[in-house]
């Protein structure tokens, strides 16, 4: 029996701006998961929040893609948009809806989605991870470190499985066409590409030795999908560990680097990638800095046991200071790159009017 893993975000409206997610959204959605669940159309459910986006974790045997589910994740974040977020006056009431209406799936309509399906091992721990005031990018670091970087994760030298490494499914968002990458004797080839991140991102990673998954992550950019800057992506990721896969430890340490990434404030701003627990998952100073969650489950015959809150945990209090140091630091630069994006990650900001306005005024001087 093959299940499938869907973790399914959209933000659809902040209390008191980009800040958290209203209760009675979480409270819709465990109510229309909890329906589902009854019916049979899904075989469990969890339900969480990251700042502002609400996150559906869902299980299943309809496959990736499935028309039923992203209809059920899309009802319900254009039900709690009208029944909470437009009654609550909740700021950027259904943000992340860009279409009027469902076409068979969430891809291009707004909303996030990693999933991947499989044939459960004898035990399969899930690790999911969720950002917010980021970009999928975002997570080319963190892929990278845990599947290609033997200084990061061990088992790339000691575990049979994993020795002949793993294939990287990097996408490019401008020209919406896919590659496939070796690791280990084509990562100078892979890293050309992702270093790039606001244009190469990982979409999924595959073990060699069998072609198993081993990661699966969202890659909606949603600035290209509306022409225009209507909040930051917020990235998702699933990682299968254990057994053939990196430990959860491996994977974990690979966030144990705040590395620096793109949004924050306005979708404008650099800086670093901070691990917090649920009940600090919210967006503060300056919207940030930007933040990712990560949950363990134990999946059993298609049910979630758990969540461990991953990083809910003191070993991530330095990661934690540092990221704080680099915000301070980065914040220090104000409007001026690199703390602010460049040109071309600000197309879709005020920029352009600015250079509009002024085009008369640009006279050729010799240089």
């Amino acid at each position: 029996m093959k299940v499938t893993v869907s973790l399914i975000k959209a933000d659809i409206g902040g209390v008191a701006g980009h800040v958290i997610v209203h209760p009675k959204h979480e409270e819709l959605a465990r109510k229309k998961l909890q329906e589902a669940k009854e019916t049979g159309l899904i075989i469990d459910y969890y339900v969480y929040h990251v700042g502002d986006d609400l996150q559906l974790l869902m299980t299943h045997l309809r496959g990736e893609n499935s028309p039923e589910i992203h209809k059920l994740a899309w009802d319900i974040f254009v039900e709690a948009t009208e029944k909470v977020s437009k009654v609550y006056k909740l700021y950027g009431a259904g943000q992340d809806l860009l279409s009027e209406s469902f076409s068979g799936n969430v891809r291009g309509l707004g909303p996030g989605v990693a999933e991947m399906e499989f044939e459960e091992r004898k035990s399969e721990p899930i690790l999911v991870f969720s950002a917010d005031k980021t970009e999928p990018g975002a997570w080319n670091f963190k892929l990278y470190k845990i599947f290609a970087d033997p200084f990061n994760t061990a088992g790339l030298v000691i575990d049979p499985l994993m020795h002949e490494g793993f294939t990287f499914e990097v996408l490019d968002l401008i020209e919406g066409k896919a590659v496939k990458l070796r690791a280990p004797e084509e990562i100078y080839d892979l890293l050309g590409l992702i270093g790039t991140t606001g244009r190469y991102v990982i979409r999924k990673v595959w073990r060699r030795v069998d072609n198993e998954v081993a990661a699966s992550a969202s890659v909606t950019r949603l600035s290209l999908i509306a022409g225009r800057y209507v909040g930051k992506d917020d990235p998702v990721l699933i990682i299968r560990a254990q057994h053939g896969f990196p430990a959860t430890g491996e994977v974990l340490e690979a966030f144990a680097f705040p590395h620096l990434v793109s949004g924050w404030m306005r979708g404008s701003h650099t800086g670093p990638l901070m691990p917090v627990s649920l009940r600090d998952a919210k967006c503060t100073r300056f919207d940030g800095p930007p933040r990712v969650v990560g949950l363990g489950f134990q999946l059993h015959d298609g049910l979630l046991e758990g969540p461990v809150d991953l990083f809910d945990d003191p070993a991530f209090d330095y990661t934690r200071r540092i990221a704080e140091e680099v915000a301070d630091y980065m914040r220090r630069h104000g409007p001026f790159m690199p703390h602010r994006l460049g040109p071309e990650e600000m197309e879709y900001t005020t920029l352009p009017q600015i250079l509009s306005k002024l085009k008369d005024r640009f006279e050729k001087v010799e240089a």
